[in-house]
């Protein structure tokens, strides 16, 4: 695996890291279900998005907690793919979701150039950085989680990065991800990842896969980080 990382690129305001090319075993430990995704290099936000970024792209402000650092929280799948298609339209590149506000249809092209949530492949394969254990260091060193937390998300960056320099990837907020988590059992129910500031130690792991409904699930510690295509 090639684990050598270029510095951030500042794109949008918003510091993204090329992620490289590798492949990574995701599993399922409701259904015991494994599956191998081979991935080609793509860009990740180094941090989530935070308050005061959503609020310059949507001029919304949907935060429980307040602070222009804050991981923005309280937003839903679909608030999070409409900052990804303004913020591309704000930067000139075509948007990846096509959204029916008519019919609550949302389409997704894989080959558009905007930005757009990461696949929970993607994710999980950025947030150990070449690690194989459940996370990438020490968890008080690198997340916010229910035992150091004082009940609340913390600004972005105070915890350790992971080595490919990618922060707050556990705890803090859990992160919306594109896919559908079961559409056989769960329908339009989508991916998060990650942990946040109220859960237990055995809530924030790299493995970790919940889901929730993509419209009407909103909560104080779930939030979102953007990837892009290469």
């Amino acid at each position: 695996m090639n684990q050598n990382i270029s510095n951030p690129i500042n794109i949008s305001k918003i510091p993204m890291v090329e992620i490289p090319e590798g492949r990574i075993e995701l599993r399922d430990d409701r259904t015991k279900q494994k599956w191998m995704v081979e991935l080609v290099p793509f860009l990740l936000a180094q941090f989530p998005v935070t308050q005061e970024q959503y609020f310059e792209v949507t001029n919304e402000a949907p935060g429980t907690f307040k602070g222009n650092r804050l991981p923005v929280e309280t937003v839903s799948w679909k608030d999070a793919i409409t900052f990804c298609n303004l913020l591309s339209v704000n930067d000139g590149l075509k948007p990846c979701y096509s959204i029916d506000h008519q019919t609550g249809d949302i389409t997704f092209n894989a080959t558009a150039g905007g930005y757009r949530l990461p696949t929970e492949a993607e994710w999980e394969y950025a947030c150990k950085a070449g690690t194989t254990g459940i996370r990438y260091g020490e968890l008080d060193a690198i997340a916010w989680y229910k035992a150091n937390s004082d009940k609340s998300p913390h600004d972005i960056g105070l915890k350790e990065p992971n080595a490919w320099g990618l922060y707050d990837m556990l705890g803090n907020v859990w992160e919306w991800c594109s896919d559908i988590y079961d559409e056989s059992v769960y329908g339009s129910f989508r991916v998060i990842r990650g942990g946040g500031w109220s859960d237990e130690e055995r809530g924030c792991m790299a493995t970790n896969r919940r889901r929730s409904h993509p419209t009407s699930f909103k909560i104080d510690d779930l939030g979102f980080r953007i990837a892009r295509n290469i």
